[in-house]
């Protein structure tokens, strides 16, 4: 994702640097440039990119960072983020699942983070260098504190500039919620069944516990009093897997590759806030056990 956001960005005449600690990709990325392709079109763009931010120190500090990285990644990340945030930049955070905007609150101030969601994107590196997503639909974006509405508004501007569908939102724990609701309906399930969105959607068995793991965050979030903008779950679910059935969840791309997935910041994030009211929520538990269990024997 973080790939994508810098392409575009950058072909909308904004200056974009990328770091990413995969080196392959860094590596690529200079000697070939970065290449997107999918549901923007296809485009290489040619950027500054490091392994680290001290090699990208000679440039100013940033009016913008995007911290893009997976939600278990955002620790080791502070400490980049550290050496690019000046006195004036803003850190817009941008992860599945909840929790992480927390961790970067607290480390470098609750006043200058913006929490982003990026909604319907099904993206991947299809090889170093390159990135394809399969579809295109929304990015929200709302301050995490005190940051000030008209200053969302500018961000989400210049991203719709650059070809996105960018909102800023005056209640962004909603929006966090709408999106988490759909990925815990096909996160899990499809790790688990090893099958895509649309895919999952269409089988009988594995449509019912997608609608289940559904309807039980529906009801977590309803007993939180989250103002969620749609009623009807198996609507908002069906819709969401309609405009990108061929994608794979990231749940399902990380187990594939032996690597350990989001789905504690996801599926496993709905038990955890039914804790603080007072309720279980065995479905998404028992998928989170699952996957676990899964990844546990792929590496």
């Amino acid at each position: 994702m973080g790939s994508i956001y810098a392409a575009l960005l950058a072909s909308a005449d904004h200056e974009v640097a990328v770091i990413d600690p995969y080196t392959a990709h860094i590596d690529a990325i200079n000697s070939q440039g970065l290449r997107v392709c999918g549901a923007s079109g296809d485009r290489t763009i040619f950027l500054p990119a490091a392994v680290d931010a001290d090699e990208l120190n000679h440039l100013s500090p940033p009016d913008l960072v995007v911290c893009a990285v997976k939600a278990g990644f955002v620790q080791s990340a502070l400490p980049t983020l550290d050496k690019l945030t000046g006195a004036q930049t803003r850190v817009l955070t941008i992860q599945n699942g909840l929790g992480s905007a927390e961790a970067i609150a607290e480390h470098l101030g609750a006043e200058r983070l913006i929490v982003g969601i990026a909604q319907g994107f099904g993206a991947s590196l299809t090889a170093p260098g390159t990135a394809h997503h399969n579809s295109m639909k929304a990015i929200r974006m709302g301050a995490y504190d005190s940051l000030a509405q008209d200053q969302v508004e500018e961000i989400a501007m210049l991203w719709r500039q650059a070809g996105f569908d960018a909102q800023a939102e005056q209640d962004i724990v909603a929006m966090q919620w709408s999106k988490l609701i759909c990925n815990v309906a096909y996160s899990a399930p499809c790790a688990i069944a090893g099958l895509t969105v649309g895919e999952v959607l269409q089988h009988p068995q594995t449509q019912l516990l997608s609608r289940a793991a559904a309807h039980e965050a529906h009801g977590i979030a309803r007993a939180l009093n989250i103002n969620l903008p749609f009623a009807d779950v198996d609507q908002q679910i069906q819709q969401f897997a309609q405009g990108m059935p061929d994608a794979k969840p990231s749940v399902l791309i990380d187990i594939e590759h032996g690597r350990p997935s989001e789905i504690d910041v996801i599926n496993g994030a709905i038990a955890t806030a039914a804790r603080k009211v007072g309720l279980d929520a065995p479905i998404n538990a028992a998928l989170t056990t699952l996957v676990k269990a899964l990844e546990a024997t792929q590496n």
